[in-house]
């Protein structure tokens, strides 16, 4: 047997390190720009330090357990001006979450209307939708942000001068007050029943699923989740004893006192991020929809299905491939843009942790904050439509 070679085999030559080589080439480009990008960084973060310190403002987050000592007008929570930083933080955090999820919701609803609305027979719906899509997604979201803050604000009359729509419901240019319930435990009850009433609907759907694959047989799923959402809440409030009392808001010098406040601010944000980010989520369902093989419809009307049945139970399953992953971009979107909210004044993370770093001087702490709440809430939602993209994918066998 040679020398040199293992099983009657020859033996590769040893490698050899040489800049011809492509992937010595690349191993050096990634140390060089490692090197380059660690360099920048420590030298930001030493000069940041060194002009910090001769300037004599401290670094850190110990200023978030020191008195806040301003106030909010809007806060789902109990805060005020004697709570700390972190406390006005955590109040900016939730309005952030609050206007964020309802304007999820909303503008998914009203996005797939209008997507829908775009493909329908009828001439005039289908103009009509077109024109909503191309006027509100030419129109920068700031503009309309101030236009309803406008309308809100100097369309509708003052508190004295209230418009009684239905007993307990005033509308103002203070924001609509409505009767709120009493803190009673009957309503924590009515709450936890509505989110049960949420997971027995999760369940139900998946049965009726198994259901029908096994069997053929369609279940009431609809009318079994409205009696659930109904009946489950109904059913805690009884357990709870049933209470009728409610706060009712009242006229107290220049304004209401009592029950549940939708402020113009909080309204104007929504409406603005509700309508602007329908426009877009419009055109991803209808490139959805069109992106479903017209032999699907054809399918199902020579199976005797109507056309929105089709379109329920076919095309929108089969499209939901396609509107998901451009539907995340839209969610993270309108999270974002939520902070335009400091230009109406609505009390968001970014209004909360400008007045923050104002007050303290920690300017580099407070965006770092902004960063954070932003990053996090993204993630959270990048991460839940992932994992929804992923479970509607279909499956190679």
């Amino acid at each position: 047997m040679a020398k040199g070679s293992v099983n009657g085999a020859q033996a590769a030559p040893p490698r050899r390190l040489s800049w011809n080589d492509p992937d010595v080439r690349s191993i050096v480009y990634q140390a060089v720009a490692l090197i380059l990008v660690v360099t920048i960084g420590w030298f930001l973060v030493s000069n940041t330090l060194h002009n910090l310190s001769i300037r004599n403002i401290s670094t850190g987050f110990d200023f978030l357990s020191r008195e806040s000592g301003f106030a909010i007008g809007e806060s789902p929570i109990a805060y005020g001006p004697e709570n700390t930083y972190a406390r006005a933080i955590l109040v900016g955090l939730l309005n952030t979450i609050r206007v964020a999820v309802v304007g999820i919701v909303l503008a998914t609803i009203l996005g797939t209307i209008i997507g829908i609305a775009r493909l329908s027979k009828n001439w005039l719906i289908a103009k009509l939708s077109m024109i909503y899509v191309e006027v509100i997604r030419n129109i920068p979201l700031l503009l309309q942000l101030f236009f309803w803050y406008a309308v809100i604000t100097e369309s509708m009359p003052g508190p004295r001068q209230a418009l009684n729509l239905l007993p307990g419901v005033f509308v103002s240019n203070r924001g609509v007050k409505v009767p709120a319930p009493t803190d009673h435990f009957a309503y924590d009850l009515a709450a936890i029943g509505f989110l049960l009433a949420i997971l027995l609907i999760i369940l139900v759907v998946r049965y009726a699923r198994r259901r029908q694959d096994a069997t053929g047989l369609a279940f009431p799923v609809y009318r079994t989740g409205i009696a659930l959402l109904v009946g489950m809440p109904f059913l805690g409030w009884l357990i709870g004893g049933a209470p009728l009392e409610l706060d009712v808001p009242k006229l107290q010098g220049f304004n209401f006192v009592g029950g549940a406040t939708l402020s113009p601010e909080f309204a104007a944000l929504l409406f603005g991020l509700v309508l602007y980010t329908a426009g877009f989520i419009a055109e991803v369902v209808r490139s959805g929809i069109q992106a479903v093989n017209y032999g699907q419809w054809e399918a199902a009307s020579a199976l005797g299905l109507s056309r929105g049945q089709t379109l329920r139970l076919i095309v929108l399953p089969q499209s939901l491939r396609v509107i998901i992953p451009p539907m995340t971009s839209q969610y993270l979107n309108l999270t974002k843009n939520s902070s335009l909210a400091v230009a109406i004044g609505y009390p968001d993370i970014v209004s909360i942790a400008n007045t923050t770093l104002n007050q303290t001087g920690q300017a580099i702490e407070g965006i770092l904050i902004i960063m954070a709440v932003y990053l996090c809430i993204s993630l959270s939602i990048s991460l839940f439509m992932n994992w929804y993209n992923k479970h509607i994918a279909l499956v190679e066998r």
